[in-house]
């Protein structure tokens, strides 16, 4: 019988006996606007951004607010002001599409609706023109005028019930200017008697050469030149006296709008100009986004146009930007020097990454390090960053990409088991501190119910009542409806496969750990599951239906290298990615446990296959007995058994969580709990680093 023990068995015999027994200054406005790449106190970091494979998270638009006053506007300083808890919407100027114009809020409002359950994100603006309120139903942005006019197509469709004759229209960010006025109230005036005759119109406040700003009124917002030169006729028909000019693309504005898609008006600034970048700031309350989960953020939002989307960037300086990584990524609860081994790897992490993602050092996710913002800072956490300021880990005068996982299954990636790649500071190290993650949890049992079905149950929830003839232990539940789930965790977005009440019995197949950060189990995954996760992850196509499925080949860590489906090599781009292509594993350090079938060993060395459509002799110490399919119980000699299943499916049982490359969190815990400070724990497990203060 298979062990599945085997992988951890590997994993302590190479580990042995392991490693021996904020103060922000109010109201400073950023005077690096637009400046790419981390200076020596600060970092950005990308939000939302379009950059096609490398990170793609798109908005249509956000909505910040501040605990205090707070504003917006360009390199020079605010143009806008906002009051306290004041929500305000921001945008892009570029590709969109008119959907609809109507002074019937519920039928706009409706449309708005339907949109947002499709990939046309709407935004609902309303005008005063002629004394009514007219509502402007958008969606966007696009990065071509071609894919503004497919988007057209699509909200025909999406709203018909509600345009009464109208035709969506493409419109864009090319604009003519009415005139220049000395204040918001006289440009707005001007733009009511330009409305009031059908045609498009807004305020603009634009960015001067000199650095400062007036209001002008703007006309039209077309795709082209050639619907801006309709724009000018119409306008030359209907208001001859208006003087009219073309609008610089690169002129850095905001267009002030209204918006209703909140429910109640607000402030919208859509920011305009090839080259624009709108500055938010506040004092130390923050910066709140509402479309990121409604955190808030130190330091200044700069939002522009990138790839036709609007672009969210956060700048802030590097230690309070730690503050929020380091909290978001370990338990603030946990041993300082863990917390300060943490600081160091996330600060070299983060000085390595200069300009990574364009505009950006580094983005808010797991891609490059956990963001959270404030919401994520503590007390213990300030401290060990405080502690550790500046400090970064260096190799041969370079610093170190001090990647880092959540828990390496006791032993560390080499960096040959995960991108192919890396520095020569990554090599597979013991980390037997990594079970700390066990500490508390509860063992489960895996049991046989008298119907055949198989699960885990947790310990405190059974007890045992018998045993059976082979000597299997018996047990019932101590409670109503306790729960026999897939695998030895509780999901709480996975349904239990049975439940059990009191005088309910099962059998014990095995005891084992709870599925954790260090030890887990996946599946069982059948054939049609794991081919449509293989889809698209392989150099040559996988096969269409997998009969057998095995580890051929493991690096220095005993990390998956290689893996065979039917004999063929499904050939990933790197190893790591096995994760992904099995259905989402949480690490490569596995085994893989066929469900269907299972080969058995007599005394005599014989073997035989059970398996869940054929009858087979199985070849006993005793003798040869038969077996007949499904519902075969093999057991060995330690009294752990298995059941033959009716489908063939293939179990996952493994160790770790994470790429294993680097710093293991978990690890880091277990040897700060042992006593060792945070330098002993960096140094092992980054290779020949030296830690420097910068």
């Amino acid at each position: 019988m298979i062990n599945l023990g085997e992988t951890r068995a590997k994993a302590l015999a190479w580990c042995g006996k392991g490693i021996l027994a904020a103060v922000l200054a109010a109201g400073i406005w950023p005077t690096s606007a637009g400046a790419v790449g981390t200076t020596a106190d600060t970092i950005r970091v990308g939000m939302f951004m379009d950059l096609g494979s490398t990170y793609k998270s798109t908005t249509a638009s956000v909505t910040l607010s501040s605990g205090q006053a707070w504003g917006a506007g360009f390199s020079t300083g605010a143009l806008v002001s906002f009051s306290p808890n004041e929500q305000v919407k921001f945008s892009v100027d570029g590709y969109r599409v008119k959907v609809l114009e109507t002074t019937d809020l519920k039928a706009a409002n409706d449309a708005y609706k339907k949109l947002t359950a499709t990939s046309d994100k709407p935004f609902l603006f309303s005008v005063s023109s002629a004394g009514k309120l007219t509502y402007q139903l958008y969606a966007g942005n696009y990065a071509t005028e071609q894919a503004a006019k497919d988007a057209a197509s699509r909200t025909a469709k999406t709203a018909s019930a509600q345009l009464n004759g109208q035709t969506p229209v493409v419109k864009g960010s090319k604009h003519l200017s009415a005139g220049i006025y000395a204040s918001q109230a006289q440009a707005e005036a001007a733009m009511a008697n330009i409305t009031a005759t059908g045609i498009d119109a807004m305020v603009a406040i634009q960015q001067t050469t000199d650095g400062s700003s007036q209001y002008a009124v703007w006309v039209g917002e077309a795709a082209n030149d050639a619907d801006l030169a309709t724009v000018q006729n119409s306008m030359n028909k209907q208001m001859p006296q208006v003087t009219l000019s073309a609008v610089d693309s690169s002129l850095s504005a905001i267009i002030l709008r209204q918006d209703v898609s909140l429910g109640q008006t607000v402030r919208h600034l859509q920011v305009s100009g090839s080259n624009a970048k709108c500055l938010i700031s506040a004092d130390s309350s923050g910066i709140k986004v509402t479309e990121r989960s409604n955190r808030t953020y130190r330091g200044s939002i700069e939002i522009s146009s990138l790839n036709g989307q609007l672009a969210l960037v956060n700048e802030v300086p590097v230690e309070q930007y730690l503050y929020a990584v380091v909290g978001g990524e370990v338990p603030s609860s946990w041993p300082i020097e863990s917390l300060k081994a943490q600081a160091v790897s996330a600060r070299s992490y983060a000085t390595f990454t200069n300009n990574k993602f364009k505009i950006a050092d580094v983005v808010d996710t797991t891609l490059s390090q956990v963001y959270n913002g404030i919401s994520a800072e503590a007390a213990s956490i300030i401290e060990a960053v405080n502690a550790t300021k500046g400090e970064v880990l260096m190799k041969d005068g370079k610093v170190v990409e001090a990647v880092f996982s959540s828990n390496a299954g006791g032993y560390t990636a080499d960096t040959t088991e995960v991108w192919n790649s890396g520095g020569d500071a990554f090599a597979a190290v013991p980390s037997a501190e990594d079970n700390a993650s066990q500490k508390g949890l509860k063992s489960w049992y895996h049991v046989l119910l008298s119907n055949g079905i198989t699960g885990y149950v947790r310990e405190d929830n059974v007890k045992a009542t018998s045993t059976t003839a082979a000597g299997l232990t018996k047990l019932t539940a101590t409670a109503k409806d306790t729960n026999i789930r897939p695998i030895p965790q509780i999901q709480s977005n996975v349904n239990a496969v049975a439940k059990l009440n009191p005088g309910d019995t099962a059998i014990v197949l095995e005891k084992v750990d709870e599925s954790s950060s260090y030890a887990w189990l996946r599946g069982p995954y059948t054939s049609a599951e794991l081919v449509k996760s293989l889809k698209g992850k392989t150099s040559t196509p996988a096969p269409t239906s997998i009969t057998t499925l095995e580890v051929t080949k493991r690096g220095p860590s005993g990390r998956v290298l290689q893996i065979k489906a039917n004999g063929q090599i499904l050939d990933v781009k790197y190893p790591d990615m096995f994760r992904s292509a099995m259905n989402g594993l949480p690490s490569t350090l596995f085994d893989i446990v066929p469900t269907g079938s299972y080969t058995v060993q007599g005394a005599d060395g014989s073997t035989a296959k059970v398996n869940g459509s054929t009858t087979v002799s199985v070849i006993s110490a005793s003798g040869v007995s038969s077996a007949t399919g499904a519902g075969t119980v093999v057991m060995n000699g330690d009294k752990n058994a298995r059941v033959v299943d009716n489908a063939q499916g293939f179990m996952f049982t493994g160790y770790g969580n994470g790429h294993g490359l680097g710093l293991s969190q978990w690890g880091a815990k277990g040897m700060a709990d042992a006593g060792y400070g945070y330098q002993d724990i960096l140094k092992h497990y980054y290779q020949n680093v030296t830690i420097v203060k910068d």
